[in-house]
Parts: C-alpha cells; sequence; structure tokens
C-alpha cells in the first residue's frame, strides 16, 4: 500500500514538476549577491541561470510535461533573475550604468509581462537571456583586455531596452537557432569555455554579439518595409 502511494504520488505530482522544480532552482542561488562580498559570485550566477534555464525547457519537452503553469512560472523565474542580475551588475558601478541598468530591468519586465498574455504576439524582441550572456561577454573580455567595462555595459543595456520590446523577431540568434537538446547543450558548453578558456572568448562572444547586431537590423529593416508597404495599400 505504501508503494503505491509513493507511486501515485510521484506520478501525480512530483514527476510533473520536474521542469518547475529547475526553473526555480535556477532563481535560488542568486541570494548569494546579496551577501557581503556577492558580486564575485555574478559571473558563474549567470552562467548557472543560463543552464538552468535552458535545462527546465528541455526536460518539460523530453518528458512530456509540457503545461501553461509551467510555462507562465519560468517566464517569471526568468524575469526575476535576470532583475536580480542586472541590478546587482549596474548597481556595483553605479551612476549612470545603475540608470540604464534600471531601464533594462524595465524592459525586461515589460517583455516577461507580454509573454505572460496569451493574445499578445510571441517571438517578438530578444529574449532577455541574451542580454545575460553579453553582460557575461563584456565582463569577461573587459577583464582580458584590462578595460573598464562601464562604457560597453551601458551600451548594451540600453541596445538590450529596445531589442527586448522590439515587435519584430530577431532570428538568427545563436541560441535561438539552437533547436535540438544537444545543440543547446553546446551553447551552454561554449559558456562555460568562454569564462574557463579565456583563448576563445572572443571569438565566441563575436558569435553572439555579431548574429544579435545581424539580427536586429535586417528584422527592424524588414520591419519598416512592411509596415511601408502596408501604409501604401491602405
Amino acid at each position: 500500500m505504501g508503494n503505491l502511494q509513493g507511486n501515485l504520488t510521484y506520478r501525480r505530482f512530483i514527476y510533473p514538476n520536474w521542469a518547475n522544480a529547475v526553473s526555480i532552482l535556477g532563481v535560488l542561488p542568486l541570494a548569494l549577491l546579496f551577501i557581503g562580498d556577492g558580486y564575485r559570485y555574478l559571473i558563474p550566477l549567470i552562467i548557472f541561470n543560463n543552464v538552468m534555464d535552458d535545462l527546465d525547457g528541455i526536460l518539460a519537452a523530453k518528458l512530456d510535461i509540457r503545461s501553461q503553469f509551467g510555462a507562465d512560472l519560468d517566464n517569471v523565474c526568468d524575469a526575476v533573475a535576470h532583475v536580480v542580475l542586472v541590478l546587482a551588475l549596474s548597481a556595483h558601478f553605479g551612476g549612470l550604468i545603475l540608470m540604464m541598468g534600471m531601464i533594462a530591468a524595465v524592459s525586461i519586465i515589460l517583455r516577461v509581462t507580454s509573454r505572460l498574455n496569451s493574445n499578445a504576439a510571441s517571438g517578438c524582441g530578444s529574449p532577455t537571456n541574451e542580454l545575460m550572456r553579453h553582460m557575461l561577454f563584456v565582463l569577461l573580455l573587459t577583464k582580458i583586455f584590462k578595460v573598464d567595462p562601464g562604457f560597453y555595459l551601458a551600451l548594451i543595456f540600453v541596445l538590450h531596452s529596445l531589442t527586448m520590446i522590439v515587435p519584430f523577431k530577431l532570428t538568427v540568434l545563436v541560441r535561438g537557432l539552437a533547436k535540438t537538446a544537444v545543440a543547446v547543450a553546446f551553447v551552454n558548453v561554449a559558456l562555460v569555455a568562454a569564462w574557463l578558456m579565456p583563448t576563445v572568448t572572443l571569438p565566441i562572444a563575436v558569435a553572439f554579439f555579431a548574429t544579435y547586431l545581424y539580427s536586429f537590423v535586417v528584422g527592424g529593416g524588414q520591419w519598416l518595409r512592411d509596415r511601408g508597404t502596408k501604409s501604401l495599400r491602405q
């Protein structure tokens, strides 16, 4: 009888929530940022959160446990984690960087809120995780080349504040092109390699930045052309 109840509990409550548990576990370690020297954990926490965010989606697909609740929970966890990471980074530098970081945090909230609306158009704008990866690369590259990251952080905060809420898709982002579990794992391995192996940081970062800018320019151009065509027809 006990084994039967245990199996029922597992199948009804534990098994369907594996992906949800991973979503939550991706957020909880960010509490390290609030301790006295928490900023030193920022880079590994960005990578950890990215890995867990990808893992919950893979689990949901492979275990066939997708649900609207799970999708909404994932979006909420992304909003919490990414706002915390942006504000922790920008607060460390303060001043203008903090102001730009707060604007980026607002854009994160707006994007995630729009994704919770089932009637809203999906797939538009850049994912909030793309900003996390760009933050990671800026921190790694400026450390390698021994330059102040302030200007570059402000730049990506401004760019992502715009691209997260644009009404068109950014179609050739590196992570967006990764459709299989193996490809997603490869992207995360690349992030870890960029952190631990400075010799490969620059080419990996260039791949992410170049596809992001290309997607923004090409997607924006196509959107403007489509709007112009519609205006001429009206």
